[in-house]
């Protein structure tokens, strides 16, 4: 069955007061997008921003009475669209495409062969979590990781998400890897994808974050964000073992400072890498 959309243009002050009506006019869900390229990265905590030129849409039933609601709203010369019936938690598949990392290393959806069947190829399907190896953040992640010398170490994957980073270190030849995430959705994809790439559970296993294990490791992977970064400072460096590595992700250039102070006191940072307006911050702790 078809559905209808319902655009409007709002400003920022009126956004919320739309979506309530629309809300209460029978819309299904309502939508708050940027309508001017103004992207906002990363809020500051408990605060819901919006853009000043804000798109504000709602779905309907695709019987709906478009004439009440437009009453309903006070609102004329409102345009309807009709949205055709997918299957739209899946539909992004079709526009996901193995991706060469560097190296011998692949990241390819688990519905798609690998054009290379000799490389080292992590089959790949994130469900509902995050991580495909798409945004640069993840993308620069397994970069550095298809450079390194992996053999027999033990891996953290701290926000693990779909577990592709710990997934692709095991691959690369680490003994065994840890994931650990807030969601238990993550938890859940980290697994199958595991189980994916004919990983025993035994060599990654998931943890909530209050059960995760706290003896130190060879390399803590952390592809969060930079506040919950700098909260975690302590920790995560406290589950690096001395001459150990650390990579940190999702970070914004102007926030790579931050980041990186709150560990400079016990990481020796490489320079770091760049893709787009994101950084990657890689380092090693000393043995003394």
């Amino acid at each position: 069955m078809p559905w209808l959309e319902l655009r409007i243009n709002s400003t920022r002050e009126a956004a919320p007061t739309l979506e309530a009506a629309l809300s209460a006019a029978g819309a299904l869900s309502v939508t708050l997008q940027d309508n001017a390229d103004q992207p906002i990265f990363e809020p500051a905590l408990g605060e819901t921003p919006l853009w000043q030129d804000t798109r504000v849409t709602g779905l309907f039933e695709a019987d709906v009475d478009t004439r009440q609601v437009e009453r309903r709203l006070k609102m004329k010369q409102l345009h309807w669209h009709v949205v055709e019936d997918k299957d739209w938690e899946r539909e992004w598949m079709q526009h996901y495409h193995p991706i060469h990392c560097g190296g011998q290393l692949w990241i390819c959806p688990s519905w798609l062969a690998p054009p290379d069947p000799t490389a080292v190829n992590l089959l790949l399907d994130p469900g509902l979590a995050f991580g495909t190896g798409t945004h640069p953040t993840t993308f620069m992640c397994l970069q550095w990781l298809a450079k390194q010398t992996l053999t027999e170490m033990s891996v953290m994957d701290y926000g693990c998400g779909s577990g592709i980073l710990g997934i692709a270190a095991l691959l690369l030849g680490a003994q065994t890897a840890c994931g650990v995430d807030l969601d238990p959705q993550a938890l859940l994809a980290t697994r199958d994808n595991t189980a994916r790439n004919g990983l025993v559970p035994e060599r990654f296993p998931v943890y909530l974050p209050h059960q995760a294990p706290v003896q130190p490791v060879d390399l803590v992977l952390a592809n969060i964000l930079a506040g919950p970064l700098v909260e975690l400072a302590p920790k995560l460096n406290a589950l690096v073992r001395p001459g150990g590595y650390i990579c940190l992700s999702g970070i914004l250039a102007t926030q790579a400072h931050t980041v990186s102070a709150a560990y400079g006191s016990f990481i020796e940072f490489e320079p770091p890498l760049q893709k787009d307006e994101w950084v990657c911050l890689t380092g090693r702790k000393p043995t003394k």
